[in-house]
C-alpha cells in the first residue's frame, strides 16, 4: 500500500535509539524528509546514517535536550526552516526509572514529568504554527501502555504519561479545522534498549517472564510499532483523530 509519504516532512522527538529510531526509519523508507534529535551526540550520528539508507528524502539529525524547552522549539523551527514547512510530528521523550508509586519522593514525580510530559507539549507548541499553516498534517504522541493500564511496576510513568491523554484531546479541537490529526500511540514492552538496560544481566529471562502473561506470547518488535505510526500518519488515516492506540499485543484487558 502507497501511504502517500514521499516528499512531506517528518520530525521525530528523542529518535536515536528505540521506538523513536523506529518510526524515522520507516517514515524514511515511505519517501519522507526526516528531522531526527537525541541528547547523545554519537548516539544521533549513527542513527542518522541508519535512517539515511531506508529512503531517497534527506535526513536532518541535531542534538537536543526535549527537557530544555527553549532547544525544543528551535529544533522544530530548524527543521522546517530547513525543509519549507512540517507535516509530521511525533512526540517522544525518555524513560524514568522503574518502581512502585510509593517507592518515589515528590521530587521524583517532578523530574518525571518534566523529562516524561513536558517534552511533547513543548515540541507541539512549537510546532503548532506550521501544521495550522500547512492545512494537512499529523501529530503523533508516544507514550506507554500505562495510560490505559498503570503497572504497579512502573509508577513514575503511569502518573506522569496520563497528562498526555488530557492535552491530546485538546489539541484535536484546536486543530481539527486545520486537517491536523492528534493521536497517541501506546506501546507495551518492545525490545528496546532502555528495556534492555533495565533488566541488565537477566534480560533474556526477564523478557521470557514478561511475554509468558502476554496473549500473543512475545513482547513487542520495535519495526511493527513503526509500521503502525506510519499508518496513522498516512492519507488513508485521514479520520482518525483523538484516539489511544494501545500496542501491546493484548496484554491491556480493561474495557474503554
Amino acid at each position: 500500500m502507497d501511504l502517500r509519504l514521499k516528499g512531506r516532512v517528518a520530525l521525530v522527538a528523542a529518535s536515536s535509539s528505540g521506538l523513536g529510531l523506529a518510526v524515522a526509519k520507516t517514515l524514511a523508507a515511505e519517501g519522507a524528509n526526516v528531522s531526527i534529535c537525541g541528547r547523545d551526540p554519537a548516539k544521533l550520528a549513527t542513527a542518522h546514517v541508519e535512517v539515511n539508507t531506508m529512503g531517497t528524502g534527506e535526513v536532518l539529525s541535531t542534538p537536543v535536550d526535549l527537557r530544555d524547552e527553549r532547544a525544543a522549539a528551535e529544533w522544530v523551527r530548524r527543521t522546517a526552516d530547513t525543509f519549507g514547512g512540517l507535516d509530521i510530528v511525533v512526540t517522544n521523550s525518555g524513560g524514568v526509572p522503574f518502581g512502585p508509586v510509593d517507592s518515589f519522593q515528590v521530587a521524583d514525580y517532578r523530574a518525571a514529568i518534566d523529562g516524561n510530559l513536558l517534552p511533547h507539549v513543548s515540541v507541539t507548541l512549537a510546532a503548532l504554527p506550521f501544521l495550522k499553516e500547512g492545512g494537512w498534517g499529523r501529530m503523533l504522541m508516544i507514550a506507554s501502555e500505562s495510560v490505559r493500564q498503570p503497572h504497579p511496576e512502573s509508577g513514575l510513568s503511569s502518573v506522569a504519561r496520563l497528562g498526555l491523554l488530557g492535552y491530546m484531546k485538546g489539541l484535536v479541537h484546536a486543530l481539527g479545522a486545520n486537517g491536523v490529526t492528534v493521536n497517541i500511540l501506546a506501546p507495551g514492552f518492545h525490545r528496546t534498549p532502555i528495556l534492555d538496560e533495565q533488566f541488565g544481566a537477566d534480560v533474556e529471562t526477564e523478557i521470557a517472564r514478561v511475554a509468558e502473561r502476554i496473549p500473543l506470547g512475545r513482547i513487542g518488535d520495535v519495526e511493527d510499532f513503526g509500521a503502525l505510526a506510519a499508518m496513522l500518519a498516512s492519507d488513508q488515516a485521514s479520520y482518525v483523530t483523538g484516539t489511544v492506540f494501545v500496542a501491546d499485543g493484548g496484554n491491556t484487558r480493561g474495557i474503554g
